[in-house]
């Protein structure tokens, strides 16, 4: 081979490594950024810190002191598929979401209800729990039979919680309960005329409870839509909310959010 030739075909030999390393480096340096769009915005390197309060089972509680529950392991599988840490810090309901506020965890997950007013100030991931409404009567009761039937009557529910808001819009006297066997125990004592409930806290309670006396109809979605429960993030970490999104869609595609559902309610209350 001629001398020209042969530089010829370095030449190419070259340009053609050269290219290659190019193309490698610019592929890495793509995945390099998409990992690293959102871990920037991690409170700590390589682990998502995560708030809650870890008092309400089934979403989240100690069982022999360790914390556990439908929201905790959930919590965990999204981690894992991000290639992360889980950290979680127990925080009473008060300073829940001023905490993530100030930035003191990446993500709060929590039972949190989807409002127009949360929304303003926080961003949400996508529902992982649709949680439908219940109303709950006395078996001897027949005059409460559709949420028209609600109005002048008077209904048991948590102070300033979603159930007693609905009630109220549906025009019920409200009676100030605690605990949800405290507010069914009102209804079976006939002190309150029904409640108004999320049919999770219900299926929660007949794992390890009768209802005695009780029965429930869950409410359609015409009559009222089912509460959106959703991971709450800062607004200042859009990234790590979409990175969220795209783990949790693969959970519930591979039948992973279902089968928790199952596992800790008894039944499926992922989808709408």
């Amino acid at each position: 081979m001629k001398r020209g030739k042969i530089w010829h075909v370095l030449a190419l030999g070259l340009a053609v490594v050269t290219v290659g390393s190019l193309l490698t480096a610019c592929g890495s340096k793509s995945s390099s950024s998409a990992n690293s769009g959102y871990q920037s915005e991690l409170k700590t390197s390589k682990t998502l810190t995560v708030g809650l309060e870890g008092t309400y089972p089934p979403y989240s509680y100690r069982k022999n002191g360790k914390l556990t529950g439908f929201e905790v392991d959930l919590t965990k599988a999204v981690a894992k598929k991000m290639g992360l840490k889980t950290k979680f810090v127990p925080t009473k309901w008060d300073s829940l979401v001023a905490g993530l506020g100030s930035s003191k965890f990446d993500v709060v997950v929590n039972n949190i209800t989807q409002t127009p007013a949360r929304k303003k100030q926080y961003l949400f991931s996508t529902p992982y729990v649709y949680s439908k409404y219940a109303l709950v009567t006395a078996k001897s009761n027949t005059s409460l039979k559709t949420t028209s039937d609600v109005k002048g009557k008077k209904l048991a529910e948590g102070t300033g919680t979603d159930n007693e808001l609905l009630a109220k819009k549906l025009g019920a006297k409200i009676l100030p309960s605690g605990e949800l066997s405290s507010t069914l125990d009102l209804v079976r004592q006939g002190r309150a005329d029904a409640t108004i409930n999320a049919e999770s806290a219900l299926l929660t309670y007949k794992k390890s409870n009768n209802l005695n006396g009780l029965k429930y109809r869950v409410l359609t979605n015409k009559e009222q839509a089912p509460a959106k429960i959703s991971a709450l993030f800062n607004k200042k970490n859009p990234k790590l909310r979409t990175k969220f999104n795209r783990v949790l869609k693969q959970l519930r595609q591979d039948g992973t959010l279902k089968k928790l559902s199952v596992k800790y309610f008894g039944s499926d209350i992922t989808t709408n």
